[in-house]
């Protein structure tokens, strides 16, 4: 029987990628086969990731042990551990990394700060500095310099990190945000703010 095309790591494990609709019960027998060699092999960690498209195939790898790991927008990642040794599969990602910006005008003293249509300063009448979280893949400074020109128009130059904190079940109450506040040197001074977002910034 033909097995489940895989591309191995350098942990001993296989990442299986459906790119094909499959029959359930078609996959199921594919599925069995490739656990079978690749227990032989002494492969460990078996990831498989399913394209929204295929949910069909999630009970038939539920019951053959997987369970999930995680999921994206495009995709749902399941993983089984076939090894006798522990498990060392990681968890998901635990955290997610907000920025705050801290835009002072030296020759002013002046400080950026806005209020927010949403959240939880909203309907409170408060000023706070401008705040978001990084994109994947997008460096601290660079994400704080788009969080201040998004927001108010501003653009502004990263300096430095000025403080960070550490927040549990901050998010979806289960992930712990990472907070950075930066300083930055602002470019431009004319403000115009982000309608969905802000209701005033000066």
């Amino acid at each position: 029987m033909d097995i489940l095309i895989g591309e191995t790591d350098n942990y001993d494990g296989v990442t299986v990628t459906m790119n094909e609709p499959m029959d359930a019960e078609v996959f199921t027998h594919r599925l069995r086969a490739s656990l079978s060699h690749w227990r032989q092999e002494g492969k460990k960690g078996i990831w498989i990731k399913l394209p929204l498209g295929f949910a069909n195939l999630i009970e038939s790898a539920v019951t053959e042990g997987f369970r999930y790991h995680h999921a994206e927008p495009e995709y749902l990642m399941l993983v089984a551990w076939i090894s006798n040794t522990p498990d060392t599969i990681p968890a998901n990602a635990s955290h997610i990394v907000g920025v705050g910006a801290l835009v002072l005008n030296k020759s002013t003293r002046e400080v950026l700060v806005v209020q927010e249509k949403s959240g939880y300063f909203r309907d409170k009448n408060v000023w706070k500095l401008p705040t978001g979280v990084v994109h994947e893949g997008e460096d601290i400074c660079d994400g704080v310099a788009r969080e201040v020109e998004e927001e108010t128009g501003i653009i502004a130059d990263f300096v430095e990190v000025l403080s960070f904190r550490q927040s549990h079940k901050a998010f979806l109450k289960q992930k712990t945000d990472l907070f950075f506040l930066c300083v930055l040197t602002p470019r431009s001074y004319d403000i115009t703010e982000q309608k969905s977002e802000i209701l005033e910034a000066k």
